[in-house]
């Protein structure tokens, strides 16, 4: 039987940046700005969980033809 990971559902900044297709200092201004995904503090590291960040981006829908920056 594999072994269930603690963290394996979730992502640091840099992994979920990666996918985003964004850089870890877009995240942090996110975040600072109060506009980016949710995240976890475990002491000095940040994670994101993968569940929060695909609801978050389902908030971020826009409809119409006005393309918008990831964290605008």
């Amino acid at each position: 039987m594999a072994q269930k990971k603690v963290l394996g559902e979730y992502l640091t900044p840099a992994k979920l940046a990666r996918e985003l297709g964004e850089s870890p200092r877009t995240l942090w201004r996110g975040h600072q700005r109060r506009v980016g995904p949710p995240r976890v503090r475990v002491g000095r590291f940040r994670f994101y969980m993968r569940q929060a960040v695909e609801a978050w981006l389902v908030t971020r829908e826009e409809s119409g033809a006005q393309p918008r920056q990831l964290m605008g």
